[in-house]
């Protein structure tokens, strides 16, 4: 699937509907920037995780334990509203002979944020993609983000977290090592 094509008519078309004059020289250039902001916010339509999840299989040596990301970016677009969301998230998994190199794990989070969403789905992502392509003994996935729809319109509350998480593989079937995950997810 490509990504969304957002062409400068269409934003003019968006502006003239909202009963303004994408002629007034505030707006004259708004609708290349938001096609601009659109094509980038979306950009995760033309990604592959596997193209950049290259795994590593003399790294592990032996490592059986947790390996914990946290703090990783989440920018994403409700596919509801269309409205942004917004927090962190947090991957944690013990490798199976096969490590991959830590900052990939943010262009993972990336690339499935840009793409329209639902923070629940987003979460099963991640961790389905990380399973599939590195096959660890457990993955675990945990995201937090704060909803612009939620905050901006309807109920219009600020400052809720919406909490998602993924357990895969050691970390769905085993109390301890799940717990020990989740204590990292919240250190710091």
């Amino acid at each position: 699937m490509s990504e969304p094509e957002f062409s400068e008519r269409d934003w003019r078309r968006l502006l003239s509907s909202l009963g303004e004059d994408p002629d007034r020289p505030g707006l004259v250039e708004t609708p290349s920037r938001v096609a601009k902001a659109w094509k980038q916010w979306t950009a995760g339509y033309d990604q592959d995780p596997a193209d950049f999840l290259k795994v590593f299989e003399d790294g592990a040596n032996d490592y059986n334990e947790l390996i914990v990301v946290r703090g990783i970016p989440v920018y994403s677009h409700c596919e509801h509203h269309l409205a942004p969301f917004f927090g962190k998230a947090t991957i944690g998994y013990v490798p199976n002979g096969k490590i991959v190199g830590l900052s990939k794990l943010t262009r993972l989070v990336d690339c499935f944020a840009k793409r329209l969403q639902v923070q629940e789905r987003l979460t099963t992502q991640i961790a389905d993609a990380f399973q599939t392509h590195l096959q660890p003994h457990a993955v675990g996935v945990v995201i937090s983000c704060r909803h612009a729809c939620m905050e901006s319109r309807g109920i219009s509350t600020l400052g809720e977290d919406t909490i998602t998480s993924a357990m895969l593989g050691e970390l769905h079937t085993n109390p301890v090592l799940r717990a020990e995950f989740f204590a990292r997810a919240r250190e710091g």
